[in-house]
């Protein structure tokens, strides 16, 4: 580990998100809504956004186009975990859509291409077609299940997609001039920024569990998903981000999709489990794709 400090901090944040995944819904299930889930995560951002801006002495990127960078980006990525955290999560199973998520490069690739002519390879298009194919894969509900149900967390679990892939954009650009360190602590800011609008969505009139399965359990669970964050700035500037990438984009669902599977008990429909292999080897590719080129470089301080 000490000859490959890349290989450590991307374990850590593969591992970290994969059991993050698998035990987001946790505490919602034990009384604690998932609206206060998106407040805690909020709070277990500060001291990994401290953590990094110490290791580059206080040295914050803070003119007007690093501001905005990091705003677009921040609220992109804070507004995705809202909705997964309040809707997405609440309506359909992690096992389903965190794969789903793992295929926000679509966008980032998809905006490259048509917005700023950039070129993709085979493999950043056989991911995409492969992407394609898994989603209605994915959303196959079984006849016993309500349709309306199934679209509603296919939907949210789309914005999630979106929004994460819009982020991904907007971080060619930013990552062109800002410091990583920077670029996590505006999301940190703006995931804070939100928070209120989850408090005022809470509704207070109903029991919640204040208990170590509510506030203190969430913050622990949070934390793997902050904590991740951090590692894979770190993983991106000592490694290969053609190595990295897929390792954190393909690995971390396979993980959250087997502890899901283990922890809830529930064999899905085999239609369901072509849908996940296929986003899975999708996600890898689009990684390879979207990475190669410009995050190896871009995460340099």
């Amino acid at each position: 580990m000490k000859s490959k400090p890349w290989l450590f901090y991307a374990l850590i944040t593969t591992s970290f998100w994969g059991v993050w995944g698998a035990l987001i819904t946790i505490t919602e299930k034990a009384g604690f809504p998932a609206t206060l889930g998106y407040t805690v995560w909020s709070l277990t951002m500060i001291l990994p956004a401290l953590v990094a801006l110490k290791l580059v002495n206080w040295k914050l990127d803070y003119d007007k186009k690093s501001i905005l960078w990091g705003a677009i980006i921040g609220f992109t990525g804070a507004g995705g975990q809202m909705i997964l955290f309040t809707k997405a999560l609440s309506l359909g199973p992690a096992y389903l859509i965190f794969p789903i998520i793992s295929l926000s490069p679509v966008v980032t690739i998809l905006l490259s291409k048509f917005l700023l002519n950039e070129k993709a390879s085979k493999l950043g298009w056989i991911g995409i077609f492969l992407a394609l194919a898994a989603i209605p894969l994915l959303s196959y509900a079984d006849p016993s299940q309500s349709a309306s149900q199934g679209n509603l967390w296919l939907i949210f679990a789309l914005l999630v997609f979106f929004g994460w892939g819009v982020q991904g954009y907007f971080m060619r650009f930013a990552n062109q001039t800002m410091k990583a360190e920077s670029i996590f602590f505006y999301m940190m800011v703006t995931g804070i920024l939100l928070a209120p609008i989850a408090l005022f969505l809470t509704d207070f009139s109903q029991p919640i569990n204040w208990g170590f399965e509510g506030p203190y359990l969430a913050y622990l669970i949070q934390t793997l998903n902050s904590v991740g964050a951090l590692c894979i700035v770190y993983a991106f500037r000592y490694g290969k981000a053609i190595i990295v990438s897929p390792m954190t984009n393909a690995v971390a669902p396979i993980i959250t999709v087997v502890l899901s599977l283990i922890l809830y008990q529930k064999v899905p429909h085999y239609i369901i489990v072509m849908g996940i292999v296929l986003a899975i080897i999708a996600a890898f590719l689009m990684a390879l794709e979207d990475d190669s080129e410009s995050v190896d470089r871009s995460l340099m301080p």
